[in-house]
This record gives structure tokens, C-alpha cells and sequence, in this order.
């Protein structure tokens, strides 16, 4: 590795731990790069910024964002809110196990962590406040249940990850269902395990009633239908999944329209968010895409897949050490930047070692999901914490029998490839 990397490395490292916006960091990291080599011209960097975020595929994150920010703005999130309640706000901790659940549907929309973790710490946290929750527990579980968003299809990491490694997105959606349900699932008992030690009560006692159910179920099904409709489409080549983004979008505006509750200036305001929400995520994917193309200019990929194969021959040895440096890089790299560096030095010695390509991308994308939560610069953490007002120590305290359970989750989807491609064998 050239001493230009090295030094383009250390910048984004000193930045980052500066608290400088991640697009900054990575873009100065590049440009360090081509500072210290004038032979090569500075204009690469920003034809190279330019080309990493035309790709088309990367459309579908616009469309889905948008369409999540219509569903939320249509009454959606409302309904599905209630379909929950009705059915597992009778267990132990009731409104945790709510927050779980909906992260889940939502994350069947929206596709961002972020979005969803604001639009449940606003407001689900005050409600479980009121019910005796603390505010501690109230934060983390509302934070961890959004990372479910980014392995639901259809997660914009899923999107990120396809288009870079050349995997099928449509076969990444469909295995992205697995480990999303394996976290819900998880979390809830988790939830229900302290819940029973604190006294945390359910929030209804009364049986569920065939009516009550069908109109809890009326006014979700339309939402419900949507990961359905878009896998379905993918799947029997009716539209690409840049296409079902825009399905998507038609769909929730129609929803908004017939339920009455999407106006013209709801409708600009949606516009207004979409534009702010992409606009962040696509200056990281430039930047990523500038610095993605420095290693490959210096061919790291390349010495970095000779060296570890040097040492490493079981394709266990190497999961076990991308599972580790992931959980260490995700602290302190935000997930989508991570993926963009990181994916073309590792899939490549993933494909070598003969693991599933689709079971290397939901590992790789769990860890990712998981490091936006950890400390010192979870995003995940900070961004409930800055609308919950939680301390952030109360936070990581409150935290921590959560990450010995995303520990377990990752070593089940590490060693049981089936979670991962189970769903899609099915399918496919």
C-alpha cells in the first residue's frame, strides 16, 4: 500500500473522529490522495463523484425514500400503529413490543434506519413514557428496532450493496426477510425479558375480537400489500427495482389521496424532505465512490485479497475476522460510506473462499447495520438520543444486554447460512 493511501486513510480518520459530516471526510480523504500525487489530475476526483452517483440503480433509493415520507405523510403510519397494538400490545412490555413490530412493517417502506428511528422516537418514546417505560429503555428499544430497516426489503443498504458487488438487489430484497424477521423476533423476547423483570404492562387486557382485528387489519392491508407487490414484481420481471420505486411512490400517493389526508402542501413538503434525505445520502455515495476509485487506481484490492489469502484458508476463519473488523469499522464509519470502501476489498476474497455471495451481503450489511448503533459514533444512537433527550451514557448503560443480543444474532446469521438464503433458494 502506497504512502498516498496511507495518508488519504488517516485524514478520514482524524476527520471523522473531528466530528466532520462523513461526505467531508471521505471527499477530503480523496483529496489528499491527488494532492499528494500531481501527476494525476485533480479533475478525476470529481468526474469520479459525478459518475458514482449516476448510476441508475441508485434511482430506487430516491424513489423509496420518497415513497416512505409519502406513506408517513398519508396516515400510514397511524394505522399500522394500531394493527400492531391489536396485535402484541397484549404481551409483557406491550409498547415495546409495538415499536419492534412497526419498525419491521416500516422498514418494508421506507427503507431508512434514520427516518424510521426519528418518526418513532417522536412518537412512540413519549407515549411509552406516560406508561411507566423509562425513558432509557423507551430510546434504546426504539433505536434498535430500526436497525431491522436496512435487512427489510427494501433497504437502502440493500440497494447500496447490489449495485457495487453486481448482485442481483431483487435476490438481496428477498434475503434481506430472513434476518429481518430473525431480529424481530429476537428483540421481542429480549423485550418481553425485561419487561417481566421491571413490570412493564401490556397495554390492552381484553381479548382480540374478530371485529376489532378486521378493522385494525382494514386500515392496514393496504401497507401490509406493498413488500409484497414490489417483491413479486422484481421477482417475476415486471419491473426492475429501480421501477418498483416508482410504483411505490404512485402507490403511496394514491393511499394518501383515498384516505384523504394528502394535500397539495403535504404533498411540496414531502418533496421538500425527499430532496434533503437523498440529497445526504447520495453526496456520501459520491464521496465513497471518489475514494473507492483511489484503492482501486492503487490496486489495494488486489494486495489486500493476496494477503489474506495467505493466511487464511477456511472460509469460517474469514467470517469470523469480517464480522469483528466490521463491528470496530462501523463505530466509527457510517454504513453506506462503509460499504461502498469496504465492499470491493472483501467480496472478492468472499467469492475466492467459495461463500454464497447473498450470505456474505447479509452478514456484511447485519454488521454495518449494527456498528449505527454502537458507540463512540452511532448514528442510530445519537439520532434518538438528540429527539428522546436521553443521555447518551443512560443510552449505552440501557444498552448493553441489547448488543450481546445483536452479538448472538450475527453469529446465528454467520453460521446458519439459511437465514440468509433460505428464502431465497425458494424463490429463485
Amino acid at each position: 500500500m502506497s504512502f498516498e493511501v496511507i495518508v488519504a486513510f488517516i485524514s478520514m480518520l482524524v476527520l471523522l473522529f473531528m466530528k466532520v459530516p462523513v461526505f467531508v471526510s471521505v471527499m477530503g480523504a480523496s483529496a489528499a490522495y491527488f494532492i499528494l500525487t500531481p501527476n494525476i489530475t485533480s479533475r478525476i476526483l470529481v468526474q469520479r463523484m459525478i459518475a458514482g452517483s449516476e448510476n441508475v440503480a441508485l434511482l430506487a433509493i430516491v424513489f423509496f425514500v420518497c415513497a416512505g415520507i409519502f406513506m408517513g405523510c398519508s396516515g400510514v403510519t397511524k394505522r399500522l400503529m394500531n394493527f400492531c397494538d391489536l396485535l402484541v400490545g397484549g404481551f409483557v412490555g406491550g409498547l415495546g413490543q409495538v415499536s419492534v413490530l412497526l419498525a419491521t412493517l416500516m422498514g418494508g417502506i421506507s427503507g431508512s434506519s434514520y427516518a424510521d428511528a426519528a418518526m418513532q422516537s417522536k412518537m412512540i418514546v413519549p407515549e411509552m413514557v406516560k406508561r411507566g417505560f423509562s425513558l432509557e429503555f423507551s430510546s434504546v428499544i426504539t433505536a434498535m428496532a430500526a436497525i431491522i430497516t436496512p435487512l427489510i426489503p427494501p433497504g437502502i443498504a440493500l440497494i447500496i450493496y447490489g449495485s457495487i458487488a453486481n448482485i442481483s438487489i431483487g435476490k438481496l430484497f428477498v434475503a434481506g426477510l430472513g434476518p429481518g424477521i430473525l431480529l424481530c423476533i429476537l428483540l421481542m423476547i429480549m423485550v418481553s425479558i425485561i419487561s417481566h423483570k421491571r413490570h412493564y404492562k401490556a397495554t390492552r387486557t381484553e381479548p382480540i375480537t374478530l371485529k376489532a382485528f378486521l378493522e385494525a387489519f382494514r386500515g392496514a392491508i393496504a401497507v401490509l400489500i406493498l413488500p409484497v407487490v414490489i417483491i413479486g414484481g422484481i421477482r417475476l420481471g415486471v419491473f426492475t427495482p429501480t421501477e418498483a420505486g416508482v410504483v411505490a411512490i404512485v402507490y403511496s400517493i394514491v393511499l394518501g389521496l383515498y384516505y384523504r389526508e394528502l394535500t397539495w402542501d403535504i404533498f411540496l413538503e414531502g418533496i421538500k424532505e425527499t430532496v434533503i434525505a437523498s440529497s445526504s445520502i447520495m453526496m456520501i455515495i459520491a464521496a465513497a465512490s471518489a475514494f473507492s476509485w483511489v484503492l482501486t487506481k492503487e490496486m489495494v484490492p488486489q494486495y489486500f485479497t493476496q494477503t489474506v489469502l495467505m493466511y487464511i484458508t477456511e472460509p469460517w476463519q474469514f467470517l469470523v475476522i469480517v464480522n469483528i473488523f466490521l463491528l470496530f469499522v462501523g463505530m466509527f464509519l457510517e454504513g453506506n460510506a462503509a460499504l461502498i470502501i469496504l465492499i470491493p476489498l472483501f467480496a472478492p476474497v468472499a467469492a475466492q473462499l467459495g461463500i454464497d455471495p447473498i450470505h456474505f451481503a447479509m452478514v456484511f450489511i447485519f454488521n454495518m447495520a449494527v456498528g449505527s448503533i454502537t458507540p463512540p459514533m452511532g448514528m442510530l444512537m445519537f439520532i434518538t438520543c438528540s429527539v428522546t433527550k436521553c443521555k447518551t451514557g443512560a443510552f449505552i448503560k440501557e444498552a448493553i444486554p441489547f448488543y450481546v443480543l445483536l452479538l448472538l444474532a450475527i453469529i446465528m446469521m454467520t453460521v446458519f447460512p439459511a437465514f440468509s438464503v433460505g428464502i431465497v433458494n425458494l424463490l429463485y
